[in-house]
């Protein structure tokens, strides 16, 4: 289920930014490691302190938007299959996020120096296939069902549905 009005919107993009920035970081710090291990998983905390609220912020104020004005190049809602839109919608915010957020990790967690482009530009290619692949195959759809289970959970018994409407 995809968010239906600004409130639901904001909590989708806290969820998604959420499960991609803590897989991303994860990703980043076992490539900085030389590979998964079981310590990454509560490393990457210290990086979401950072990261997380960076993400929302760039998804709402910018990627949001452009995602879906981009997406509606490829596909046309009412006409194309739903499944069609949510991937397109989901590669554009990709194709957005990834340069933007490894940017970001370059600034602020690799010691880049006077090869800043370089490092900035390796980075956004290694973390591509895997942004990519995790959104569309992973985190997309966990975070669509979830979202949907309490958005339905909530409407069934009018109390968070009613007060979402009056948000609006």
């Amino acid at each position: 289920m995809l968010p239906q009005n600004k409130f639901q919107d904001v909590i989708f993009t806290l969820f998604m930014a959420f499960v991609m920035v803590y897989a991303m970081i994860c990703y980043n710090i076992s490539l900085n490691v030389g590979g998964m291990q079981n310590f990454i998983f509560l490393a990457a905390f210290k990086e979401m302190l950072i990261m997380w609220p960076i993400a929302v912020v760039v998804e709402l104020l910018f990627v949001g938007k452009l995602a879906q004005k981009l997406a509606f190049r490829f596909v046309t809602p009412g006409k194309d299959p739903m499944i069609m839109i949510i991937l397109a919608i989901s590669a554009m915010s990709v194709c957005l996020m990834c340069p933007l957020m490894s940017f970001v990790a370059t600034i602020l967690f690799k010691d880049a120096g006077t090869e800043f482009v370089a490092v900035w530009l390796q980075t956004t290619a290694m973390n591509f296939p895997m942004a990519l692949c995790w959104q569309i195959f992973f985190a997309g759809p966990l975070v669509r069902n979830v979202f949907g289970f309490f958005v339905k959970r909530f409407a069934g018994n009018g109390g968070m549905e009613a007060w979402l409407e009056k948000t609006e």
